[in-house]
């Protein structure tokens, strides 16, 4: 079925039909409008909230850690009051290619990109992050 209007033969009913899909972003539900060339919204950059506040908790962490202020990883989950494995996780974002970490600031990353993709180990290297980030994000 083609998007558009319709009017019922009673003229008293109007029925309009626009494509759209829900995707799940940080917890929250999102409608995206169908990408053609006559899409009527302006696209503009969405910017996760989630995964940003991951990336800031993880070099703030990271700074604590090479200050010196707590001895090691267990010292500072105690004193943030979380578990060891999560803290190991989130601190793992320091490694993430920069050009990775911009497109997330700037909302230039891939929609389909969730934090359950980030928090998975992924490659030291540079070039292996954007290949295995780009294949947890094929469409499904």
């Amino acid at each position: 079925m083609r998007p558009g209007a319709q009017i019922s033969q009673r003229s008293s009913i109007l029925t309009v039909d626009v494509p759209l899909t829900v995707r799940t972003r940080g917890g929250r539900k999102l409608v995206v409008a169908p990408e053609c060339p006559e899409t009527w919204l302006p696209s503009r950059a969405r910017v996760d909230t989630t995964m940003v506040k991951a990336l800031a908790r993880a070099h703030r962490w990271n700074r604590l850690l090479e200050s010196g202020k707590y001895v090691g990883v267990s010292d500072l989950a105690e004193a943030e009051n979380i578990n060891k494995s999560y803290l190991c996780r989130v601190l793992r974002l320091t490694l993430l290619a920069p050009d990775i970490v911009e497109a997330i600031l700037d909302g230039r990353n891939l929609p389909s990109l969730q934090m359950k993709q980030l928090l998975r180990p992924f490659p030291i290297e540079w070039a292996g992050q954007r290949q295995a980030l780009a294949q947890s994000v094929a469409p499904n």
